[in-house]
């Protein structure tokens, strides 16, 4: 584990958009282990993104929250976070490159330097993209940009990684190929990630939650002793079988 790891802790965690009369999440408890993966699981609307945009400090004017918040390693999460949204919000009017690059225009230095670009040509070359730094937002598929925008989010090396569905616009041979690079590239960063899949879960957690129920509460599952990422066996097929039958339970 790096010295810098963030760890993460929800205790009765309640999160409540200000417009509405009931909350989103309620008793939320969560432990989120500093340096390593942790997952969440749930149905569309569980509250899972709410919680990430919130972590993300997205949302301090839109919802009240109640309840404790702490982290070790840190005081918070200010400059610490890389966030990773669903839609790959890049920016049209960029090419490819620029868009990797993009975190350096907020930054104090503003201008990329060698080393830089380069990472940024090394990342775009192992995400498939090698032949297209110069191309534009427009001239790409969608599987396309959401690996420009996980190369994004990976140039930006921050502590804690926050990703909502990274993979969902990928074939399954790409999928699992950039799971396994991600997984490389964040070794010792504090991952949040948000996926609908129940073996992209198993494969990639250290820690998992379902979150079920309205308001969601969060449902630790254990995971394989194996270090991720896993090949898919019998013990990783028996576990998704008993997330898929917890998680019919709540579109019954």
């Amino acid at each position: 584990m790096c010295a810098n790891a963030i760890g993460i802790e929800l205790k009765s965690a309640h999160l409540q958009y200000l417009d509405s009369h009931a909350p989103t999440l309620s008793g939320l408890t969560m432990s989120i282990p500093a340096g390593k993966w942790t997952c969440l699981l749930g149905r569309s609307g569980s509250g899972k993104t709410t919680l990430l945009r919130y972590l993300a400090g997205l949302l301090d004017t839109k919802v009240q929250m109640s309840g404790s918040l702490s982290f070790t390693g840190a005081k918070g999460l200010d400059d610490q976070i890389a966030y990773m949204a669903q839609q790959d919000l890049l920016l049209p009017w960029l090419n490819v490159i620029d868009n990797v690059l993009l975190s350096r225009k907020f930054s104090a230095n503003k201008m990329a330097d060698e080393h830089e670009r380069a990472k940024a040509s090394t990342l775009l070359g192992q995400v498939g993209l090698a032949d297209y730094a110069l191309a534009m937002p427009s001239q790409l598929s969608g599987g396309m940009r959401q690996r420009v925008a996980l190369a994004r989010t990976l140039m930006q090396d921050k502590p804690v990684v926050l990703m909502d569905e990274p993979f969902s616009a990928l074939d399954a041979v790409t999928r699992y190929k950039l799971q396994t690079l991600s997984a490389s590239l964040l070794k010792d960063k504090t991952v949040i990630l948000i996926t609908h899949d129940p073996q992209e879960a198993i494969r990639l957690a250290n820690a998992l939650y379902l979150l079920q129920g309205s308001p969601a509460k969060a449902q630790f599952l254990a995971v394989p002793d194996s270090l991720p990422p896993r090949e898919i066996d019998g013990e990783c097929a028996t576990l998704q079988q008993t997330i898929l039958h917890s998680l019919e339970q709540d579109y019954e």
